[in-house]
Parts: structure tokens; C-alpha cells; sequence
């Protein structure tokens, strides 16, 4: 499966290569992490990633326990998987 990619912080290479949206919802499907991500143009995508992934980019998004990762800000290139 090619997995999508998804930062918490703004990526420091190839910036043109990465979009930028907020986090709707973020759910587990066939073992997999999905976010669902509101682009800059409001559309609604959905990003697959493995769940080691989608645990690293909540610990990077600094939120506190009773926090949650909806309407923050992501950068992620979508790869279809």
C-alpha cells in the first residue's frame, strides 16, 4: 500500500511539493490511521498512514491531555494509498 504523508510541523525540503490543511477527524480503518484533512480550498481528503505515523504527528502537534488534534494545522502530499 503507498501511504500518504502528513506533518505536524512545516516541512524544512521541497515545500513546494507539500499542501497544507487542518485535521477534520482522524480514525483507524484496516489497520491503517486515516485523517481527514480540510484543504486550503475547503475540500475534504482523506490521508492513509500507518498508525506509528498518525502517533508521531499527534505528539508533534504539542497539544495538551484533554486536547484534541481537530482544526489543527497539517502539511501532507497525498500519495493515494
Amino acid at each position: 500500500m503507498a501511504h500518504d504523508r502528513i506533518h505536524a510541523r512545516k516541512p524544512t525540503h521541497d515545500l513546494e511539493r507539500w499542501s497544507v490543511g487542518t485535521i477534520a477527524a482522524v480514525s483507524e480503518r484496516d489497520g491503517h490511521a486515516v485523517f481527514e484533512v480540510t484543504t486550503a480550498g475547503g475540500e475534504s481528503i482523506e490521508l492513509v498512514v500507518t498508525v506509528a505515523i498518525r502517533d508521531l504527528v499527534l505528539r508533534r502537534l504539542d497539544l495538551g491531555a484533554d486536547e484534541s488534534p481537530i482544526g489543527a494545522r497539517v502539511w501532507y502530499r497525498s500519495r493515494g494509498g
